[in-house]
């Protein structure tokens, strides 16, 4: 989703909660400050659906609990809040907040032109906070690839990239399938030049 500044006063967490519940979009809240979550492209949305499903599908007989766009994460540590596009839990904590998670071990993101750079950048330093995430997935919506920034068993940040013909493993949830299950079908825009 994108994020765009809205022009309310700072609110505290209790007052976001209860101004975004009468509102008829999503807000994320950073310090104080509300963002406007906008619709994306229908590749974004159909890449959302298809990852959270994939991974609803592969651990429904387990504990862990899939959360699609409309689940917050709670930025651990401070009362921020963000809406990935998808995300999964295992945690007994989050068995007590009906509204957010804070504790996923895994946090989804499909870029956009005007989220890319944040969502790699700020809000990638912001998920660190959380000590059990383990794989932070970026999809790209108009070419097959994925970046994905796994963390290993001595707490460093490695940054995978997957292309037509990988297969992408995630650690976190112990499932690997093939990139082009999740490309299937999509009309996809190469960009003018290469990265």
């Amino acid at each position: 989703m994108i994020a765009a500044k809205d022009h309310p006063p700072k609110l505290t967490s209790e007052e976001y909660f209860a101004w975004e519940e009468k509102q008829l979009e999503k807000h994320e809240y950073i310090d104080g400050q509300v963002y406007a979550m906008s619709g994306g492209s229908v590749n974004h949305g159909r890449l959302a659906i298809r990852l959270t499903a994939m991974f609803d599908n592969h651990l429904e007989e387990s504990s862990y609990i899939t959360g699609n766009s409309d689940i917050k994460v709670n930025i651990v540590k401070t009362v921020d809040y963000t809406y990935p596009d998808a995300s999964v839990t295992c945690d007994d904590r989050d068995q007590n907040t009906p509204n957010y998670f804070t504790y996923p071990c895994l946090i989804v993101e499909v870029l956009s032109d005007s989220t890319e750079a944040y969502d790699r950048g700020g809000k990638f330093r912001m998920y660190q906070n959380n000590p059990v995430l383990q794989d932070y997935l970026l999809v790209s919506s108009t070419r097959i690839e994925m970046d994905l920034y796994h963390k290993n068993e001595n707490g460093d940040w490695l940054i995978l990239t997957y292309q037509k013909g990988d297969m992408v493993t995630l650690k976190s949830i112990g499932l690997s399938f093939p990139i082009e299950q999740v490309y299937r079908g999509l009309s996809l825009q190469q960009p003018d030049q290469f990265y």
